[in-house]
């Protein structure tokens, strides 16, 4: 059956959809890797007509989508290669609850200390902070254009044993020192032989006063020797390590306890 609109008054005019970018200009943005644009162009281009935008109006539109996809695209990237063991943000920590002077958490938040070279050591009983810190920090310094690679102690020690086995022990520690911040975690949690903790000497004196390290334990440094069996490589180690450090003691209740005890219901 015919339906007859003559009658039926105004249709509704479809939106226009944006015409697809002539053939050369598609190819040369593909040629120049300007994917963004390339994908945004035919929209943009659209609006512009319909808004009467300026030249000017329409290419920084265009320019700050390419850059915006690059920057995400670029961090992404450096996030991956940090290899965080889980995902923890500054936002979530809570600063009133913890140790650390809110003064001194500005500052760390600050990344300041990233820029200048400068380290972070985090001393204190497990639970009290100090990964939450590292990963959030670490994770902050990326979204900020820095490149950061995360270790336990253990898992560095590995990898550097690894490059000593095959003789490519000083291309690894050069290939890490490319970070601007490289993070240990768990420091102590292991003991290590005479090569392990020279090993870490050799990543520690590279780093000294050209990358950031930050680093957590849970022992104090004098007991440093509990886990590094020699004392003068120890003590060569902390030297380098807290001569340009922000050093931090944290205690307190384990907040995983604390967390557990809230699930189950139990009284503190």
């Amino acid at each position: 059956m015919t339906v007859d609109t003559t009658d039926a008054g105004p249709q509704p005019v479809p939106p226009k959809s944006a015409p697809d970018l002539p053939a050369d200009l598609d190819a040369g943005l593909r040629r120049l890797k300007l994917a963004t644009v390339r994908r945004t162009a035919p929209e943009v281009l659209l609006t512009a007509k319909t808004q009467r935008w300026t030249p000017e109006e329409v290419l920084r539109t265009l320019v700050e989508a390419e850059i915006s996809a690059r920057d995400a695209s670029n961090a992404a990237r450096r996030l991956k290669a940090a290899a965080f063991p889980v995902a923890k943000s500054l936002d979530s920590f809570d600063v009133a609850a913890s140790s650390i002077p809110p003064a001194t958490f500005d500052y760390l938040t600050s990344l300041e200390w990233i820029r200048a070279q400068a380290n972070l050591a985090l001393v204190g009983p497990p639970g009290t902070g100090k990964s939450h810190t590292l990963i959030g920090l670490g994770i902050a310094a990326v979204h900020a254009g820095h490149k950061v690679r995360y270790f336990t102690a253990a898992d560095l020690v590995e990898t550097l044993y690894r490059g000593l086995a095959d003789n490519t022990v000083g291309k690894v520690i050069e290939a890490l020192l490319r970070n601007d911040l490289i993070i240990l975690d768990e420091v102590g949690f292991a003991p290590l032989d005479d090569t392990g903790t020279q090993l870490l000497f050799r990543l520690v004196a590279g780093a000294y006063e050209r990358r950031s390290l930050a680093i957590a334990s849970h022992w104090p440094f004098e007991q440093w020797g509990r886990f590094l069996p020699e004392h003068t490589t120890a003590v060569s180690i902390l030297d380098r390590l807290l001569h340009h450090a922000t050093v931090i003691v944290t205690d307190g209740e384990s907040y995983r306890m604390r967390d557990a005890q809230h699930k189950r219901g139990d009284r503190p």
